[in-house]
């Protein structure tokens, strides 16, 4: 594990010292985001942050390709070679959105090509490990990839509200999927875990944790839709690799101390507070008319401001959520079942007190009012 913790080591500190460097680019070319309505922030804030998480990732991934230990990861460029040109392709786009706000559309349009990409070098859903069931045929496969990328993508694009909560969010759900897949290449190989799906999360983790010094609150920098479509990307990337990973398992089933669900459960825990942002956002915005792409103040983080969190406060909330739901999957892979079924228990309870708190205290401070109004017109009858 030392490798990828010196992997991850160099994509943070490359991160960390490019970004400064981004924003003064970003600030001097006018690519910042203006004061609108729907936003949180009351000043200008440079976007392009994910430039310079796509240059800590990329130095990552070459730094990685001199550590002998790693050389089986390169032994064969053609996955690695697809997510670099999958990356070059989001970087563009978003670059170009985060400039001069482009169409949906042509947006839309550059995420499916980064699927196609993958797909076409060879990362796509193969396998469910349920049942260890073979997905359709190449087409299928094809069309379930693109699907699976672009949620993935927009899901992270959708969560990117407040200062630091994609990138943390990112960085503790891929802090887990890191620990699992390193766990499920042990389990395949015991004297070799290297291994694509880790060194992405590595990458990808460094990178947060080097841009979150950056931008957490009050941030000097946001990673715009560089930055979260490029998290995205990398995520959906990981998830899709795994299932490769799961198919030599089906050979042996030597894959004994790790569920065999967790394949699924695990990326789908990771994305949950993104995913779950997305499909409210899609359905709210439908319902009443508008295009799922239109811009809103709706998103769970602008409801937990709104309803009387500061911005850290909600972040850190959120970021709560997302390590519950990610390190609760992770450990089924290491502790009884029932441990971890009550901890995730008690944990999910003081998730939700710690969410509706607000609520309740105005609702209790209503309760108490009108109680008091009733007993001053009660007195004032006597």
């Amino acid at each position: 594990m030392i490798y990828f913790l010196a992997v991850l080591a160099v994509s943070m500190v490359v991160t960390y010292l490019l970004t400064p460097a981004v924003r003064t680019i970003a600030l001097k070319l006018g690519i910042y985001t203006p004061i609108r309505e729907r936003d949180v922030h009351n000043q200008i804030k440079p976007r392009w942050g994910g430039v310079a998480m796509f240059l800590g990732m990329v130095v990552g991934l070459a730094a990685a390709s001199t550590i002998p230990y790693l050389s089986g990861i390169f032994a064969d460029l053609t996955p690695v070679r697809g997510v670099f040109a999958a990356m070059v392709v989001i970087l563009l786009v978003g670059m170009a959105d985060d400039a001069w706000d482009i169409p949906w559309m042509v947006k839309l349009g550059g995420q499916v090509g980064a699927a196609i990409i993958l797909v076409l070098h060879g990362i796509q859903l193969e396998v469910m490990p349920v049942g260890w069931l073979g997905v359709g045929g190449p087409l299928v496969q094809a069309m379930l990839t693109v699907f699976v990328v672009v949620l993935t993508i927009n899901a992270f694009n959708f969560i990117d509200g407040l200062d630091g909560l994609a990138a943390g969010v990112a960085a503790l759900g891929g802090a887990a999927f890191f620990i699992y897949s390193y766990l499920l290449t042990l389990s395949i190989n015991a004297f070799d875990a290297s291994n694509l799906v880790t060194l992405l999360m590595a990458v990808l983790v460094g990178s947060c944790l080097g841009f979150l010094p950056h931008n957490f609150y009050p941030s000097k920098i946001i990673m715009g839709d560089t930055g979260a479509m490029l998290l995205g990307l990398v995520m959906a990337a990981g998830a899709l690799a795994v299932t490769a990973d799961v198919g030599q398992l089906a050979e042996g089933f030597r894959f004994r101390n790790i569920p065999a669900y967790m394949p699924i459960l695990l990326p789908l825990a990771v994305t949950l507070l993104p995913l779950l942002d997305l499909a409210l956002a899609v359905v709210r915005r439908t319902a009443r008319g508008a295009s799922p792409f239109t811009p809103d103040r709706g998103h769970l983080h602008h409801k937990l401001v709104d309803g009387g969190y500061s911005h850290p406060q909600a972040v850190l909330l959120l970021y709560f959520w997302s390590a519950l739901f990610a390190f609760g999957a992770v450990s089924f892979n290491f502790l009884p079942w029932w441990l971890v079924t009550l901890g995730m228990v008690l944990s999910l309870g003081a998730a939700v007190v710690l969410t509706l708190g607000p609520w309740l205290r105005r609702r209790a401070l209503r309760v108490n009012r009108a109680a008091a109004q009733r007993a001053l017109r009660h007195r004032l009858n006597d």
